[in-house]
């Protein structure tokens, strides 16, 4: 699966998020509004696909229904959350005098 257009948009930490990406999958599927949160520990960062509320329900919007999908996504986001993060000389806001 080939994910490709990967953008980044940071914005102001709240919660662990800390920006949102979109992409394009196989040059032919726009996605975006996937979270892009701090792991708890620290240790890295973690993708959320978005959902929506319909009273007390909560419905899926998209994602990956299989590892190949996950990963390719995941890459692809990281690697190009790492060049924005480099450019911008910090930690998505948490360190750097050019947060968003």
């Amino acid at each position: 699966m080939q994910v490709s257009e990967v953008q980044i948009q940071l914005i102001k930490p709240q919660a662990g998020l800390i920006a949102f990406a979109s992409l394009v999958v196989a040059g032919d599927l726009y996605l975006s509004g996937i979270g892009i949160h701090r792991k708890l520990d620290g240790s890295g960062y973690r993708l959320t696909f978005p959902t929506r509320k319909a009273g007390a329900q909560s419905f899926d919007i998209f994602h990956p229904i299989n590892r190949e999908a996950g990963r390719a996504i995941e890459d692809g986001v990281m690697a190009a959350l790492k060049d924005v993060l480099t450019r911008v000389g910090g930690d998505a806001g948490h360190d750097s005098p050019h947060a968003p």
